[in-house]
């Protein structure tokens, strides 16, 4: 029997796909966040968002996604969105959206600025001579901090005491372009302090790549607005909002403590990060909100799923290495099933015109959609007929996941070489194979020679068995990882197990799911979910193939046929 894969570099190219073509020729490559591939004809429409978040997360993931295939394949894409980021500055070094027929209130709205930073923030590790990038992100430090109310005494019953620790929050989470604050408006979304938070883990990395020691000071003022007054958390760091913002907060927390050796910062992080664990599924199915709604009535934004592994990432370099399970198995699992790989139901209409007018496109869509990523699925599948089917933030956030996997699935550590995720790559000093879930096993040679370990997992049975170039080898396990002899340059050194298909119960998004394992793999889940099946993993089975015909627009309550993804 043959299953289907953990590919990172197909997932990458899918991704590419998506960021490169999802957009809009005629607007300098302007992202479109609004899919509609229920409607006949499937339809992408610009929205104010395309030229605000998702130039920058479409940045950073277009960017992951060239470097995980290693090609210069969508560096015109890549340049336009650079110039988007650059464009449209204004007071208090912010940056707007551009004037557009679909847009309306010119404003900045500090969530974004988060995504905005980070995306400044990459160019500058990428290249530290921009000297442009590395103005506007001193800029926009700036600004916000001038913009900050800055809480120096509490005014009690009892009498006034000075507050211990740097204390700032944003009077609103707008800022109008003409106008500044006007507490009349809001975004509506609430949750201000964690929403406007999530630019924690920005302006830690804006001081780790430039000493700025506003954005540390800035930093420092929210988390302790954010773990202070605001009560957003309670004693357990439990919450009840946004999943996506309370955990790239966490990040943001975990990130800054190690500058700050403030163990309250890391303590919440973990705790945060801890929580929304507790309430996700154990392959990575992460709820959109904690505690608003029936959990049965919640779905998966992929957003969160990148949250989890970077902040997974972060606990880690923290020292927590147990979260490498975590990043392994939210990775390989709902995050993949979570890309658009088929559109066999998308209705097209390529001889209709495009409406410029209205920022409407409809050429193409099932083609240009492959490889975004939903904004709401289901443990067992993702609704066509949803809103969010396929969401823009998601199609840019997810290969940042992708590249973090990249990036650590072998790190160099004081006793040698780790493999934590078993995927294939090939890197200039070693080359990585697994056999997942068709066989339990994984390869690392090592082209210069030295140690290889793999890191031991609950997936694995007690009983493993080492190898050097196919010739068996004892092995020696410490504090979590499966030791080799020494390697020569260009030896393999590769563990072996017995693996074997495993069915479990397991409650998640409000009901019981029987969830199949092989190893880290889930292969199967039932009951099967419509209208895109997910874990449908048997390479065997001959997939639904469903007929264009099939689909129908979208109701409150119409949830179509069932298809397989496939």
């Amino acid at each position: 029997m043959q299953y289907k894969h953990f590919d990172l570099r197909t997932a990458a190219a899918r991704s590419l796909n998506y960021l490169t073509r999802m957009t809009d020729e005629a607007n300098d490559h302007l992202p479109y966040w609004l899919i509609l591939p229920n409607k006949k004809p499937a339809e992408a429409a610009h929205c104010r968002v395309d030229d605000a978040e998702l130039v920058a997360s479409w940045y950073e993931g277009l960017d992951s996604c060239m470097r995980i295939l290693d090609t210069d394949e969508g560096a015109d894409v890549l340049a336009d969105f650079r110039k988007f980021l650059l464009s449209d500055w204004g007071p208090h070094g912010l940056r707007y959206h551009h004037k557009y027929p679909w847009t309306h209130t010119m404003h900045s709205s500090f969530h974004e600025m988060g995504y905005i930073l980070s995306a400044l923030n990459r160019i500058l590790r990428n290249d530290p001579s921009d000297k442009e990038v590395d103005k506007r992100a001193a800029g926009l430090v700036r600004g916000m901090r001038e913009l900050v109310i800055v809480r120096k005494v509490r005014t009690f019953w009892s009498g006034d005491m000075e507050e211990w620790w740097p204390d700032y929050e944003f009077p609103n989470d707008v800022y109008l372009l003409d106008g500044g604050f006007d507490l009349s408006r809001h975004t509506g979304r609430g949750e201000q302090f964690i929403r406007n938070g999530v630019m924690l883990e920005a302006l830690a990395d804006r001081y780790e790549i430039a000493h700025d020691e506003v954005a540390l000071d800035l930093a420092q003022g929210l988390a302790s607005s954010l773990l202070g007054q605001a009560h957003y958390f309670n004693w357990k760091h439990e919450f009840m909002g946004h999943v996506h913002s309370a955990v790239w907060v966490a990040t943001g927390l975990a990130k800054l403590s190690r500058h700050t050796k403030d163990i309250r910062q890391l303590k919440a992080a973990k705790g945060i990060y801890d929580y929304a664990r507790s309430i996700s599924s154990s392959f990575g199915w992460v709820p959109e909100y904690a505690q608003w709604h029936p959990m049965d009535e919640e779905h998966c934004e992929t957003c969160c799923i990148k949250d989890m592994i970077c902040c997974a990432r972060q606990l880690i370099q923290s020292g927590y290495p147990e979260y490498w399970n975590d990043i392994n198995l939210f990775a390989r699992n709902q995050l993949m099933e979570n890309q658009i790989d088929s559109a066999t139901y998308v209705v097209c209409d390529n001889d209709k015109p495009d409406d410029t007018a209205a920022g409407i496109t409809y050429h193409d869509i099932a083609g240009r959609m492959i490889g975004g990523f939903t904004g709401g699925s289901y443990p067992n599948s993702i609704s066509i007929s949803k809103f969010r089917s396929i969401a823009g933030c998601c199609g840019g956030t997810a290969p940042q996941a992708m590249k973090i996997v990249w990036d650590d699935c072998v790190t160099h550590e004081k006793a040698g070489w780790v493999v934590n995720v078993p995927v294939d790559r090939d890197a200039k000093a070693f080359t990585l194979s697994s056999g997942y879930p068709d066989k339990g096993c994984m390869a690392l040679k090592l082209k210069r020679g030295g140690v290889a370990g793999f890191r031991r997992y609950a997936w694995m049975p007690r009983t493993v068995h080492g190898f050097i170039d196919g010739q068996e080898v004892a092995v020696e396990e410490k504090d979590g990882v499966i030791w080799l002899p020494r390697l020569k340059a260009g030896q393999t050194a590769e563990l072996r197990h017995a693996i074997r298909t495993v069915t479990k119960p397991e409650n998640t998004a409000g009901r019981t799911y029987k969830v199949v394992w092989r190893g880290p793999d889930v292969i199967d889940i039932l009951p099967h979910g419509e209208h895109l099946r997910l874990f449908q993993r048997d390479l065997a089975k001959k997939p639904y193939l469903p007929k264009p015909s099939d689909v129908t627009s979208v109701t409150a309550s119409n949830f179509g046929p069932t298809q397989q993804k496939q």
